[in-house]
């Protein structure tokens, strides 16, 4: 029994090398997982996942052991039992389970790498321009839907 690797869609490699801080690159992150953990983070917040198509091959697909050895195997069957609603995606002896975790992460980081590619399109130093994404998240206000009432200034 082969252990899955993730793959990179063949369109999303360079975004992805350039995301490293390896081989000159300076991006902010250590390692291929983990970029592709931020994108599939991402894909998810925004609901955006896109089939992979083409596959690299470099970077080429990472071990899933990898990701295991990390702590990212929690936000991968996360992303499985959130996608499916089903708990039995979670079945460590069904092998048609694992592979299908397996491509919904795919799926989602392939849609967060196309929103990174977007949002980093001409940017000089990725580090800055990631971080700038992440305040305005984290420092976006609540917006409700629901009208403004006014009814609990009157007093009746």
């Amino acid at each position: 029994m082969a252990i899955p690797r993730i793959r990179i869609a063949k369109d999303k490699a360079e975004l992805v090398q350039a995301l490293v801080d390896f081989n000159g690159a300076t991006g902010p992150f250590q390692t291929y997982a983990d970029v592709m953990v931020f994108a599939a983070a991402l894909g998810a917040k925004f609901q955006k996942r896109v089939p992979l198509g083409i596959i690299s091959k470099e970077p080429a697909p990472i071990s899933l052991e990898i990701f295991i050895s990390r702590g990212y195997d929690a936000l991968i069957k996360l992303l499985a039992i959130a996608e499916t609603k089903d708990p039995k995606i979670l079945s460590a002896y069904r092998l048609e389970a694992e592979a299908q975790r397996v491509e919904i992460f795919e799926e989602y980081a392939n849609g967060g790498l196309e929103m990174l590619r977007d949002e980093l399109r001409g940017a000089v130093d990725y580090s800055d321009r990631l971080l700038l994404i992440l305040s305005n998240e984290r420092f976006q206000e609540d917006s409700t839907d629901e009208e403004f009432d006014l009814s609990r200034f009157l007093s009746i």
